[in-house]
């Protein structure tokens, strides 16, 4: 076991603070954003440029520890942190630079969705990437990244150009197609199981004010809304990102409170464009569907549209969700997935599925670490209270609802949407032929898997 004075030689050789349980804040910086979730790192080592996390890589091999990696920590599992061991918080490193010539930018990894959306959207630019303005680009780029734009734009992955990485011995190298090209694969999907990522490059598409907001129906329609859903996404244009949610409506403003606590079927819909086209694109959709209780789309930034759930969703909340990848929609998995919304345990718990088609379609499978192409939807089932005594009940939940649509979905998951309890045939399923190529480029990279706090990929023996 390592003793104060060895953590205090980390210090020492940091230009960040680095954390432990004798300093003040200690329970502030180890709190997590999954309130269900409490786990005491021996100490937190908040980086402030690419020497502090390659002094920070060289103490926790040297000294034995496990180690996590922290970028936003909107990690639901909890896999940016670590009991007993050194967390490397990359939160300070915030830096982006866009360039608007080559619709470019250069974004840090402690950044968020949102710091993202902030500095590209000046320029009428933006990153494909997911939903909510708080979540980390880092995390949410390592296993892919979908959203809003990913039919016109791909997954975030494919939007990544190249990527600065400390690697396990605490050398630094630049990931690209001309330089470590195996390394920059097995980062577009893998998670982070190779290295520390510190900055990513990434390629910028036109976006700016969208036609957007969410539609919710009355759950009693549902069926209908799931079947006309499923018919209609394949045809429907490419600027248009909508996803479909069972849920319900929060008892509190802005919704109107004769809606308080009612079940929905919601469409939450984005189009990169004008209102004008926007509404011509959904008329096939919503003219086939009975009256919603409210429609709020409006035309608005595109960083409004990402933002518009944050204020749902803050830190320290009861969380638990599992995932699959979806092909087919059928009759009878719609009939399983009602009969468990039925039962929904709290306002907040809900199951989304958000496209995985179009431009993501265009990838092959082997062209990146993220190997589900041919899949429809990306399912997220998550329940979801304030409350730590309702822990068990969105638990209970989830499980009980994923067990009973898993037979109508595909073998694998979106990693982000994965918990840390569902073994290593889940990872195996979601990497798929990828995997092996995946454990060949583990053992180069990080041949003691240093980086296995995440969803771990072994190295090849």
């Amino acid at each position: 076991m390592q003793d104060m004075a060895t953590i205090s030689d980390l210090k020492t050789s940091m230009r960040g603070a680095v954390i432990d349980s004798a300093d003040p804040g200690y329970d502030q910086a180890r709190a997590l954003y999954n309130g269900m979730i409490d786990k005491r790192p021996r100490a937190i080592a908040r980086c402030a440029d690419v020497a502090d996390v390659i002094a920070a890589v060289n103490f926790a091999r040297t000294a034995g520890l496990p180690l996590a990696i922290r970028g936003g920590g909107h990690n639901g599992p909890g896999l940016g942190s670590v009991n007993d061991g050194l967390v490397i918080d990359l939160s300070d490193m915030k830096g982006i630079r866009v360039d608007p010539a080559a619709r470019t930018a250069r974004v840090g990894a402690g950044c968020t969705q949102g710091d993202v959306d902030h500095a590209t959207h000046a320029f009428g630019l933006a990153v494909p990437a997911g939903i909510i303005s708080t979540t980390g680009i880092a995390g949410l780029t390592l296993s892919g990244g979908h959203g809003y734009l990913s039919r016109k734009y791909g997954l975030t992955i494919d939007n990544l150009i190249e990527a600065d990485v400390v690697l396990a011995d605490g050398s630094f190298v630049t990931a690209s197609k001309e330089k470590n090209a195996d390394l920059l694969w097995a980062l577009r999907g893998g998670g982070g199981n190779f290295g520390v990522v510190t900055s990513f490059l990434f390629r910028l598409h036109p976006v700016s004010m969208v036609f957007a907001g969410p539609v919710a129906f009355d759950q009693k329609h549902a069926r209908t809304i799931m079947q006309r859903y499923r018919e209609f996404l394949p045809k429907a244009p490419e600027d248009l990102g909508i996803f479909l949610g069972l849920k319900k409506i929060l008892s509190s403003a802005p919704f109107p409170q004769e809606y308080w606590g009612k079940r929905i079927c919601l469409l939450m819909c984005c189009f990169n464009g004008s209102e004008e086209d926007g509404k011509k694109a959904l008329a096939p959709l919503l003219d086939s569907l009975p009256e919603p209780w409210f429609n709020w789309m409006g035309v608005m930034p595109y960083p409004a549209v990402q933002s518009m759930f944050d204020g749902l969703y803050p830190k320290g909340m009861q969380w638990y969700w599992r995932g699959d990848f979806v092909k087919t929609l059928s009759d009878d998995a719609i009939d399983a997935h009602l009969a468990q919304a039925a039962n929904t345990p709290s306002e907040l718990s809900l199951m989304h599925l958000y496209p995985i088609d179009g431009a993501i379609h265009r990838v092959g499978k082997g062209e990146t670490a993220w190997s589900c192409r041919d899949a429809t939807w990306s399912m997220v089932i998550a329940g979801i209270d304030p409350d730590a005594k309702k822990a068990g009940d969105v638990t209970q939940w989830t499980k009980a609802y994923w067990e009973a649509v898993h037979p109508y979905d595909l073998g694998g998951a979106y990693p982000n949407f994965m918990m840390d309890d569902e073994g290593d045939a889940r990872i195996k399923e979601t990497f798929g032929e990828n995997y092996g190529r995946l454990q060949a480029v583990k053992k180069k990279y990080d041949p003691t898997n240093l980086f296995r706090v995440n969803q771990n990929i072994r190295p090849a023996n």
